[in-house]
């Protein structure tokens, strides 16, 4: 985006508000996770309906078994 000239930097925008300590008090360190390589084996018309809607098709089958699991976690 740099190349591309996308990125503005405006050296006179105001500075946020300063985060007080209570803030820091809580807060709360969480190293990335790289995500785990699987190989998976689908029924066609599975994959096929992902694929059919489009370009990210892997990443919406991702976002499925997010809320899938966001759902039934703490049964």
């Amino acid at each position: 985006m740099k190349d591309a000239g996308e990125i503005h930097h405006n050296p006179n925008a105001p500075e946020g508000p300063e985060l007080g300590d209570q803030f820091w008090a809580n807060a709360v360190l969480v190293e990335p996770q790289s995500p785990t390589s699987v190989h998976l084996k689908l029924d066609p018309e599975v994959f096929d309906y992902f694929k059919g809607q489009g370009k990210g098709h892997i990443t919406r089958m991702q976002d499925v078994l997010k809320a899938y699991v966001k759902a039934h976690q703490g049964r």
